[in-house]
């Protein structure tokens, strides 16, 4: 088989997933980067290119098992098989197809471990973001005369002038114009700023 070409890519995990995936790593003999490469055949399916997955290895041991068992079985179709050859190489086959049904279940049960910790990680950003969606919206602050006549597209000598000749209803309402937010503002003597009326 041809040697497939790897490209790197950085993942972050949570660090207790990717401890696991070190752990069941070297419990099973082969690297983190095999058991994730397995995972996504898992979840992808066959992905062109890149055909030695686990299922497929494991299918094939299946199908070469079946086929020598039927070629012992035409060889000795009264008898069950009496050449030791056949059966050791029978007997091999067997193990290797059980202890790949061993690791793709142990695969399995680690990827939908996964799935669960992506899951509930999925959920707490969904719960998170309903708490902050409900949170009440931020208080406007007074703002002095040259940042308020920004606001309102303005200028302070017109700013000052609306709010010495009109009443202060004239210039709450004038103010809510021009507000990008429609927001009614009075002035504040005492420390010189607008602010917003509620």
């Amino acid at each position: 088989m041809a040697k497939v070409e790897r490209e790197s890519i950085n993942f972050k995990l949570p660090k207790p997933l990717a401890d696991a995936l070190r752990a069941k790593a070297v419990e099973l003999n082969t690297t983190a980067t095999d058991l994730v490469i397995q995972g996504l055949h898992h979840v992808l399916g066959n992905v062109p290119g890149v055909e030695n997955s686990v299922e497929i290895r494991l299918y094939q041991l299946e199908e070469e098992f079946f086929r020598f068992q039927e070629s012992i079985n035409e060889d000795n179709p009264n008898q069950s098989s009496t050449n030791p050859q056949q059966e050791t190489r029978l007997t091999s086959v067997e193990a290797k197809l059980e202890a790949l049904t061993n690791k793709l279940a142990k695969f399995e049960g680690a990827l939908m471990q996964m799935q669960s910790s992506i899951n509930a990680s999925k959920s707490r950003s969904r719960s998170s973001y309903a708490a902050n969606y409900h949170a009440p919206p931020p208080q406007i602050e007074p703002l002095d005369e040259e940042t308020f006549a920004l606001r309102l597209g303005s200028n302070v000598p017109t700013v000052q002038e609306n709010r010495a000749t009109w009443s202060q209803e004239q210039f709450e309402s004038w103010c809510c114009d021009r507000d990008p937010i429609k927001r009614k503002w009075r002035y504040n003597n005492k420390d010189g700023k607008y602010h917003p009326v509620k």
